[in-house]
């Protein structure tokens, strides 16, 4: 799928925007804070109905405005035409469509337009708790697998069901408990497999880039467990009942799953540099774009954030090289340093665009490859 163009009206500092698109490389620079990120956001926006900083609709209208819309028109493989909308308006329901037909759940269209983002706010990957990790496998999954968004879904629901009824101070029917443990015990099951082959399998892709951007320096892991590890999640949920209800809330479950990071024999979140963290974050998300692309006979857009920050000259280049390369599609691209675009340009043999970002306003700096 393709973004030809897009029409941004009122997205937090972005005022009005029309833009087309180069179909492979897009390129914005400018200073921090003048809304090159919000340009990328509004992008995921568009695949994924939520923006990836703030998951509050309302805040991210335009300072004293009252709505914001984004609309992109896209090609798909086949030549057809498609158009997403999105619509806020403050204290209304938000609007999404496709094609001019609103969606009945907006869970129907995730994976439609399968996107991978990397940006600086992907630290927390690292740094953050479990649920950073957690969210990072249920986006690149639940983009190509409907039933494994459907079942978490449902057992987020059934969760919150049953910590409301572990604070309740009144005695409450063994009953009540058992119809909300059984469903997340379904549920839970479906997620925990899904996600073991899909770590399984996403192990020595991204080992492979990360292998590659370093140049064979370092060697790194990734380890997932889960309370569905060992006894059936239904047991867990039925041992576990009488400490849960004294703390008010369930303390077992996949929603407690964890993904393990390591940079040799240590969690890289103890013994990573800055450097080694920042590869080791591309490599991750360059395998998402890699394993979303096999799984789901989609190439997906591909959003660089400010990548280039904390490596060194020989890393750079590394990432230079895969991105130019002929494995990705449609990608966008920001940066603070013009420097760090033009080395990229200057390997590109193929279509590309180079924007001007400044307080909000976007100018296209013509067509380069012309």
């Amino acid at each position: 799928m393709i973004l030809k163009h897009i029409s941004i009206l009122n997205y937090k500092n972005l005022e009005q925007v029309e833009l087309d698109f180069s179909l492979k490389l897009n390129c914005f620079f400018g200073l921090n804070g003048m809304g090159k990120t919000n340009l990328l956001d509004a992008v995921y926006y568009l695949s994924f109905c939520k923006s990836a900083g703030n998951p509050i609709d309302s805040q991210n209208i335009r300072h004293d405005q009252e709505f914001f819309m984004i609309q992109g028109f896209y090609e798909s493989a086949d030549g057809s035409p498609e158009e997403i909308y999105c619509g806020q308006k403050r204290h209304q329901k938000k609007q999404f469509k496709r094609n001019k037909k609103e969606y009945n759940r907006l869970s129907d269209h995730i994976g439609f337009l399968p996107l991978v983002m990397v940006s600086p706010s992907d630290s927390e990957l690292i740094a953050g708790g479990s649920e950073e990790r957690r969210r990072f496998m249920d986006v690149v999954i639940s983009q190509y697998d409907k039933e494994y968004l459907d079942a978490l879904i449902r057992y987020n629901k059934a969760l919150q069901q049953r910590n409301s009824l572990l604070k309740n101070e009144l005695p409450v029917d063994e009953e009540l408990f058992l119809v909300w443990e059984e469903m997340m015990a379904v549920t839970g099951e479906i997620v925990y497999r899904k996600r073991e082959a899909f770590i399984e399998e996403f192990i020595p892709i991204f080992q492979s880039f990360y292998s590659f951007i370093s140049q064979d320096q370092e060697r790194v892991g990734l380890s997932y467990s889960s309370h569905a590890q060992g006894d059936s999640l239904l047991n867990v949920f039925r041992d576990t009942r009488p400490k849960d209800k004294i703390m008010g809330y369930s303390l077992r479950g996949i929603h407690k799953d964890e993904l393990a990071m390591s940079l040799g024999d240590f969690a890289i979140k103890r013994e990573g540099s800055q450097g080694q963290n920042k590869t080791y974050l591309i490599a991750l998300k360059l395998a998402q774009f890699d394993f979303l692309k096999r799984t789901g006979n989609k190439t997906p857009l591909l959003l660089l954030d400010d990548i280039f920050d904390k490596l060194d000259a020989s890393r750079v280049e590394q990432i230079v090289k895969l991105v130019t390369g002929d494995n990705f599609g449609q990608i966008f691209i920001t940066d603070t340093n013009r420097e760090h675009l033009d080395k990229i340009l200057k390997k590109m043999d193929s279509d590309y665009k180079m924007f001007e970002v400044n307080n909000g306003n976007i100018s296209d700096k013509n067509n380069l490859s012309e």
